[in-house]
């Protein structure tokens, strides 16, 4: 997966917009950062897991998504080793994570 793939995946959930943070883009939903893209380089992505979802990922597809050092990951953040990533798991990993951050009243 190329970035370019992987920020279209993000910018297709509903009520997604790009920013960045620390000069990498990010991806939220209301307000609320649940993806991010380049860190920590350009072959890399972040998806914002809860803990459960974390291991199920990286359990299940351990060559694509690795836990984030420290507490973020510890918290459930997740990176994407994006070279190993396919369209269908990517896909749900961020939708995964987008509903993790977005508000009931979106996800209805």
């Amino acid at each position: 997966m190329t970035p370019r793939e992987f920020r279209s995946l993000a910018l297709a959930l509903p009520a997604t917009e790009e920013r960045e943070h620390m000069k990498h883009p990010d991806f939220r939903v209301a307000g609320k950062i649940f993806a991010t893209l380049g860190y920590p380089s350009a072959e890399w992505a972040m998806v914002s897991l809860t803990p459960a979802q974390q291991q199920l990922y990286t359990l299940a597809h351990p060559k694509t998504f690795v836990p984030v050092k420290g507490g973020w990951g510890a918290r459930g953040a997740t990176n994407v080793r994006l070279r190993e990533a396919r369209k269908r798991i990517t896909k749900q990993a961020l939708t995964d994570a987008w509903r993790n951050r977005a508000p009931k009243r979106v996800v209805d």
